[in-house]
């Protein structure tokens, strides 16, 4: 079950923590893989790796959901891509902190897809609120939290 280090997939197009990812994987000796369909700036370190995968809607997605695994960690916002992360077995935290788990994906994926229909016929308009500090501060501790517990868990370099 040992693998190390522990690997955090980054579904990076519009991810606002990846600076705070790369300080908590630094800590913790994981590897961070930020995917996207674009070249990103990344910071020069051997356990960060850049992935740019083919345009298209869910090139990164399709990416990150072919690869993700038990003991790995899945960094999105995006909600069709964390229910096939967590389905995998992947720990899936949304750059606000919130935790997608077998028990709330399923309510969070059905919610995800009425408010998408309801944004196509005209009857919702705006988009999600914007990012705060407190997002940031909720999302460090959930990363954290998680490797935590993944490495309690056999995971990673304990």
């Amino acid at each position: 079950m040992d693998r190390a280090p522990i690997r955090i997939f980054v579904d990076a197009d519009a991810c606002p923590v990846k600076a705070e990812i790369y300080r908590v994987a630094e800590r913790h000796g994981a590897k961070v893989l930020v995917v996207s369909n674009s070249l990103m700036a990344i910071p020069p370190a051997p356990w960060i790796e850049r992935v740019i995968v083919a345009s298209g809607p869910d090139a990164a997605d399709d990416w990150i959901a072919e690869r993700a695994v038990r003991g790995d960690v899945v960094v999105t916002a995006d909600i069709p891509l964390a229910a096939r992360a967590v389905k995998a077995g992947a720990d899936v935290i949304g750059p606000t902190g919130r935790q997608f788990t077998e028990a709330s994906i399923g309510d969070t994926l059905a919610t995800r897809n009425l408010m998408d229909d309801l944004r196509s016929a005209g009857l919702v308009t705006g988009g999600p609120r914007a990012f705060t500090q407190k997002d940031r501060s909720a999302f460090l501790s959930a990363l954290d939290l998680a490797i935590v517990r993944l490495k309690r868990a056999g995971f990673g370099n304990t």
